[in-house]
């Protein structure tokens, strides 16, 4: 695994998490991985909002405060892998067979806290489409995304082309 994937995976994670989807096969890998039994919705609980105030503050360019108040709760265990084998080291950010919310809190603070400083370049961006509230990780070649999905997309391409027709006949 190359350290960039494994910030930008584990944000993807975080991303997932925030928008409440179902468990991906980057989700299942990810806890198959690293021994992490998948938490119930009551188990998040106490870490989904400030998650997701640090999702946002990293999709939105904001304040650093969600970020490090997360760092805070849930500090990264930083310590090297060979999980990949020999001479394939990475860092990873909390040990594996920990309690899944503390395993996530820690490994999701670090990933998002490279995310707001800008390395690696993983770029997290908020839904443009009207009443969509989910974020998505931006891997596109010139990080040009603007919607979570190409539902998002159409429905907003679609919702500009009717005004633009509507506007042309009342003219």
């Amino acid at each position: 695994m190359h350290y960039v994937a494994y910030i930008g995976n584990l944000t993807r994670l975080a991303v997932e998490l925030v928008n409440g989807d179902e468990p991906s096969e980057l989700r299942r890998e990810f806890f198959l991985q690293h021994h992490i039994a998948e938490p119930d919705t009551d188990e998040l609980g106490g870490l989904l909002r400030p998650l997701r105030e640090a999702v946002a503050a990293v999709a939105d360019t904001g304040s650093i405060a969600p970020v490090n108040l997360l760092l805070e709760r849930f500090p990264p265990t930083i310590h090297v892998s060979e999980h990949d084998g020999k001479g394939r080291q990475h860092l990873h950010f909390a040990r594996d067979g920990e309690e899944p919310v503390a395993w996530l809190g820690r490994s999701c603070a670090a990933a998002l806290a490279h995310a707001i400083c800008g390395d690696p370049a993983v770029t997290v961006g908020r839904c443009q489409a009207d009443g969509c509230a989910r974020f998505y990780v931006d891997d596109s070649r010139n990080r040009s995304r603007r919607f979570c999905s190409n539902t998002c997309a159409s429905r907003t391409t679609v919702a500009n082309h009717r005004a633009r027709r509507k506007a042309a006949t009342i003219r």
